[in-house]
Order: structure tokens, then sequence, then C-alpha cells
């Protein structure tokens, strides 16, 4: 009897976890990132998009933000931060290295925060 309790509660545990790392095959995200002009927008894009399960990306100059549609099941929102960081732009959460900042064109060079 002892055997069967403990069974029951095992796969009782093992049905909340599945259950709590359910993701969205659609989410939608907005993140900031710096730029300044259509050069920006389609870098911040195409680095956006490399990220394997970004379905939609999505940046406005005037705001400085990315809209986002990505399959959680196939990537993170961290991870299309690193992308974007690594050719060149700021956002929210990390800022690019300087030497991928100074390759850059000289009209996408923004203000960059300290």
């Amino acid at each position: 009897m002892k055997k069967i309790i403990l069974i029951f509660l095992v796969t009782l545990m093992g049905i909340n976890v599945q259950a709590q790392e359910k993701k969205n095959k659609n989410a939608k995200y907005d993140i900031a990132v710096s730029g300044n002009c259509d050069m920006c927008k389609k870098r911040i894009e195409k680095a956006a998009l490399s990220v394997k399960g970004v379905k939609s990306a999505t940046w406005h100059a005037d705001h400085q933000d990315l809209h986002l549609i990505l399959d959680e099941t196939k990537c993170t929102v961290q991870q299309v931060h690193e992308a974007v960081a690594k050719v060149g732009h700021d956002t929210d959460e990390i800022r690019a290295k300087d030497e991928d900042y100074e390759n850059l064109h000289t009209c996408c060079t923004y203000e960059r925060k300290q």
C-alpha cells in the first residue's frame, strides 16, 4: 500500500512540474534597442530574426523598441538580446561590446547610456 501511495505522489509531482513549464509558441515581447536609422532597423531586425524561434521582429526608431513574436519552446528573449548586442546595438538588458559598437556605420552611432 505504501508503494502505491508513493508512486501516486511521484506521479502527481511530475504532472505539476510539466504544467509549470508550459511555454507559449506565440509569445509577444517588447525590448528597448538603441539605434538611429533605416540601416539600424534592418540590422536589428535581421539579428533578431537570426535567432531560431523568432517569428516576427519589428524595430521602431521613434520608440526605440523592438516588437517580437517568438516561440518560447525554441528560444528565449535573452538570446535575442544577445544577438542584437552582437551586431552593435544596446538593449535594455545587454550593452553591446565597444568593438561591435565601433563597427557601426557613422550614421548608426547613437548616444550610449553609461
